[in-house]
Parts: structure tokens; sequence; C-alpha cells
């Protein structure tokens, strides 16, 4: 049986990958290896937190005049002491495998730009519900991780906090509670359709 000159010529092409080289030292190209390696894991790593900054959530006009507008007029945005919380600080997790995977997973959002379906204020909120409901449920899942950057249930103070909140925030501790069981529509508006009452 003969080969066909392109199976023949994969085959070649395998048959030089696995060979030794004849050229270079395995330091050379050990080294080469090396550096190329740090050189992407740089890039990779920039491109990673140049996706991760309120600039860029706010890029598109989708997010701009729609969940940026209203968190302005919240305290995450405004507050007595000056810190504060942007975009990836609450919809991006810190610690790097988890960012990883939150990156990949908001990749499959881009298709809501790249179709139009909440290109409009209209469009977008009769979408809201279902968004809202995505994060709430991704937040629940991850015990809500980025509150929990600047949010501790051990760091709460009875003698700072108002009575009333700390007896609350105990008792989801006690419970296994998480932030976004009780702080929806902390920074963004809540959709017409959401009843407290269906929790």
């Amino acid at each position: 049986m003969t080969d066909t000159p392109k199976t023949s010529a994969i085959g070649r092409l395998w048959a030089a990958l696995r060979a030794p080289s004849l050229k270079y030292s395995l330091l050379l190209v050990l080294t080469v290896g090396f550096f190329s390696g740090l050189i992407f894991w740089g890039g990779f790593n920039t491109a990673l937190e140049a996706t991760n900054s309120l600039e860029f959530c706010i890029g598109c006009h989708e997010m701009r005049d729609n969940v940026y507008a209203e968190y302005k007029d919240t305290i995450h945005y405004s507050n007595r002491t000056g810190v504060r919380a942007t975009c990836p600080d609450c919809h991006v997790p810190k610690d790097w495998t988890h960012k990883l995977i939150r990156k990949a997973k908001a990749s499959f959002e881009v298709w809501g730009k790249l179709t139009g379906s909440i290109a409009t204020k209209e469009k977008f909120e009769a979408k809201r519900m279902e968004l809202a409901t995505h994060e709430w449920e991704r937040m629940k899942a991850t015990n809500s991780i980025e509150c929990r950057n600047c949010h501790n249930f051990e760091a709460m103070s009875g003698e700072i906090q108002k009575q009333t909140v700390y007896k609350k925030h105990m008792a989801a501790k006690e419970k296994g509670g998480t932030c976004i069981d009780c702080h929806k529509g902390i920074a963004h508006k809540l959709p017409k359709e959401y009843k407290e009452d269906d929790e």
C-alpha cells in the first residue's frame, strides 16, 4: 500500500518533530522554550488583567448606559470611607483559578452584545430578570466569593454595626447563608418581576 502525498507529508512532519535535534542542543531548546513560556504567560496575564477593569466593563454601551449608570448611585460607588468597588470587584473572583473560570464563562456573555439582544434600554429591561437570576445563582453557588473579598462575618463588629443588622448577619452566618441571599439589588436595580416573597 502506498502513502498518499498528504499522508506522507504528515508522517514526515511527525517523524521530524519526534526526532532528536541534530542542529541545536537540548539546553538551547529548553532555554528558548522557557523564555517563550514566560512571554506567553506574561502576555496572557496582561490580557486577563486588561479585561478586569471598570473601563473595559463599561466599554460597551449596554453596560455603560444601564447597570453602570445605576451603580453610580450606590454605596459601592460613593461612600464616607472613599472605598470603591468596581465591576470586577463584585463580578470576578480574586484568586486565579476562579478568575479564569469566570472569564471563560463571561466570554459567552459577549453573545448578547454580538446578537444585539440587549442593545437598547427596552431590550435590556426585558432581559433584566433573566440576567439577574443567572448572576444571583452564580454568586450563590460560589458562596458570594467576590463579596467576601471585602466583607467577612468574622470581621463584623456588634459594637459598630447596628444591632438589628448585626443580629441578621450572625443569624445568616449560623444558617450558612451567603451575601446574595439578602443583598440582591445592592448595586443594581431589581427587575420589575422580582418579588421578595418568592425567596
